[in-house]
């Protein structure tokens, strides 16, 4: 495959609050559709570059940003007031994806607790986007979470809604790529505080999206590896079975044998990034028939 020239944009944009997030973007000369890229918990949109400079190189603009709280963006680290705002973020950033590749397709792509933001917004708001796509979402609670520290949570965020605790991530969990791992427990831009605002905002998030999947209005996409210990794969197939089959065709799940949380940095990233790109131009084709 021939190489293709990529601009590659770095900056930021203001979203509801005034907040100043920071955004990146991979743009080939003429991209076929834009890919909007949400992260997890603790990370940033840094560690897509790789993901990015694949999918640009075969025609896809992407487009992704550091969440509140995270990586270059303002923010108490792992902290959102509120955990609709960082559905408002996404939105604003979706808003300023439609102004400059006007006539795109847009692909929302979101993994872990983004996974569990992207599914919220589409369950919640209906976005202007045209197919949905999750990586080891945040949709079950993990049975190690008990009752007890649910309940705290939930009072913590009434009284000290800012108290900054450990979240207890597994960094050996993430890939089974020990690079991976490395370059994790290296960045300093990752970090693994949680407030009690966001780890309630979150848990109260699982439980109101698990059960609101028949509002998707989009094609979705759920990838997850069936060795993921940290976002349980039964939160993904629990919220495919809930999907409106009959009404949105073109759904699917795809859970890979052995592999981890962030399939996006697994050994078998590739095939990953191709069934991804498959689906996506197969969405295209069906819905370029209709017209």
């Amino acid at each position: 495959m021939s190489q293709v020239v990529v601009r590659r944009t770095e900056g930021r944009f203001t979203a509801a609050g005034g907040r100043s997030l920071y955004h990146r973007a991979w743009l080939p000369p003429e991209p076929k559709r834009a890919l909007v890229i949400v992260h997890g918990f603790g990370e940033h949109s840094g560690r897509y570059e790789d993901m990015a400079a694949w999918f640009s190189q075969r025609g896809s603009a992407l487009h992704a940003f550091d969440q509140q709280g995270h990586g270059l963006s303002t923010g108490r680290r792992g902290h959102a007031g509120c955990f609709d705002d960082l559905l408002d973020d996404v939105e604003a950033l979706l808003e300023l994806v439609a102004r400059e590749h006007p006539g795109l397709s847009r692909v929302l792509i979101g993994h872990s607790m983004g996974g569990l933001v992207v599914s919220a917004l589409a369950c919640e708001r209906e976005p202007a986007i045209d197919l949905l796509v999750t990586s080891g979402a945040a949709l079950a609670l993990s049975p190690d979470l008990s009752s007890v520290k649910i309940a705290l949570a939930r009072l913590l965020r009434r009284f000290a809604p800012r108290l900054a605790m450990e979240a207890g991530l597994d960094e050996e969990e993430i890939s089974r790529d020990p690079l991976v791992v490395s370059r994790y427990r290296e960045d300093p831009l990752v970090h693994g505080r949680v407030t009690s605002s966001l780890a309630a905002g979150m848990m109260d998030a699982i439980a109101r999206t698990a059960a609101s999947a028949a509002q998707v209005r989009v094609p979705m996409l759920l990838l997850h590896g069936d060795a993921d210990r940290l976002c349980l794969p039964a939160g993904s197939q629990c919220f495919y079975a809930g999907l409106p089959h009959s009404e949105v065709a073109g759904s699917e799940i795809r859970t890979y044998p052995k592999l981890k949380h962030e399939i996006f940095n697994e050994p078998e990233r590739e095939t990953i990034f191709e069934d991804l790109l498959g689906w996506i131009q197969r969405r295209e084709a069906e819905r370029a028939s209709h017209e």
